[in-house]
């Protein structure tokens, strides 16, 4: 077994290779195994990461987002198999590219409408657009012409993006196949509509407040701005130089910042209040969060062998995707010594994080870098982390 000696030199290899710094817990039953940072959040300043370095989510964001979306599913808001349309009546009627025998696409109307289900599991057929660069998919092409508007207004809500999104042509008949991306935006959308609340005070009141995640927001306050790690990008000669600011728009307040909501920051501390309770039936320091059977369907894989091949590559090998989040179905195949059943996600910058309900393990690592060499830094903490549980 791995000890805490060795996943320190582990961490302190990763800085000495360039890495500007980083920080990993690992909790156990809700109690500390494993907590530690090395290198700089600020390298200029000589400002060190410790435990109350804030790091930028990005994707890692969607946990706590569809964590909140299935609190209310088990309240009996909705069934998965609703289609959105109830609350997005704009998704009526979808239409998807069909490709045709001599290798052509048509536009064909859907024969079922999006569901609920489809947004959590990433299967309502729409990628993420997040540029106006030439592109040869037709989805894109479609997506991007819905985004000229948008574009032309200057700023614009996830509700107005998500609206405008309804008349882009889908990449397949929804349920079909899994494509990551627009999901998400759908999903806050619902939320909204459903509570008729902002999808940040829904998150406050049902996660962050009850588990005490004070540093865990989308909008800066106090002394976060201060406190954020700055974000570096690997030049082409391989330095390290500073990563582009327009990332951290979307965390000042303002409604002209709106678009978009992968928006979390957090600490390593903080958002790991969130995977204890869900490696621990939904209990965090004994309070009762929310359902233990509605954790174990959020992490259970709903991909079929055509979805896995959608999904698989080598990060993700050994994974299946349940409702917002991977999950371990083939150990050997992933070269993993989690728990079957262990889920979680990642963020672009370097976030990672997994809960493992058969051992009541969490486990929350964060440094911000682009690329995030993700494949590298992320299975060697996983590797290094499950050999430390006993």
């Amino acid at each position: 077994m791995s000890t805490v000696r060795d996943i320190d030199l582990l961490l302190h290899r990763f800085v000495e290779e360039g890495l500007p710094g980083c920080g990993l817990m690992i909790t156990q039953h809700g109690k500390t195994l494993y907590e530690h940072y090395e290198g700089f959040a600020d390298p200029e300043s000589g400002i060190p990461v410790t435990e109350k370095s804030v790091f930028r989510m990005a994707s890692m964001s969607k946990i706590p987002m569809y964590t909140a979306l299935m609190m209310l599913y088990e309240r009996g808001y909705f069934n998965l198999t609703d289609p959105i349309s109830i609350w997005l009546p704009e998704y009526e009627q979808s239409y998807y590219y069909q490709k045709q025998p001599n290798g052509d696409y048509k536009i064909e109307p859907c024969r079922r409408k999006i569901t609920v289900g489809d947004t959590l599991s990433m299967k309502c057929g729409l990628p993420y657009c997040n540029s106006m660069a030439p592109t040869e998919d037709r989805t894109m092409q479609s997506m991007q012409e819905c985004m000229k508007p948008l574009i032309a207004q200057g700023h614009y809500t996830n509700r107005e993006h998500v609206r405008a999104m309804s008349k882009a042509v889908l990449a397949f008949e929804p349920g079909t196949h899994w494509i990551y991306g627009f999901s998400s935006e759908l999903a806050v959308a619902l939320i909204e509509a459903i509570t008729k609340k902002g999808v940040d005070e829904v998150m406050q009141e049902f996660l962050f407040d009850p588990l005490g995640m004070d540093e865990t927001r989308s909008r800066y306050f106090g002394d976060i701005e201060s406190r954020m790690v700055k974000l570096y990008a690997i030049q082409e000669d391989g330095s390290l130089g500073p990563g582009p600011t327009f990332f951290d728009d979307k965390h000042i307040p303002g409604p002209e910042h709106e678009q978009g909501w992968a928006r979390l920051f957090s600490t390593v501390r903080d958002y790991s209040k969130l995977m204890s309770m869900l490696a621990n039936g939904g209990v965090c320091d004994g309070k009762k969060i929310m359902g233990r059977k509605t954790i174990d369907l959020m992490r259970a894989n709903g991909l079929d062998e055509t979805m896995l091949r959608d999904f698989d590559g080598m990060y993700n090998a050994g994974y299946g995707y349940g409702y917002g989040v991977r999950t371990i179905i083939d150990k050997a195949k992933g070269n993993l010594n989690g728990s079957l059943g262990a889920f979680g996600w990642t963020g672009g910058f370097g976030t990672w994080c997994e809960a493992d309900p058969e051992e009541g393990v969490g486990i929350v690592y964060m440094h911000n870098l682009m690329p995030d060499m993700e494949e590298y830094y992320h299975h060697l903490v996983r590797a290094a982390a499950y050999g430390l549980i006993e």
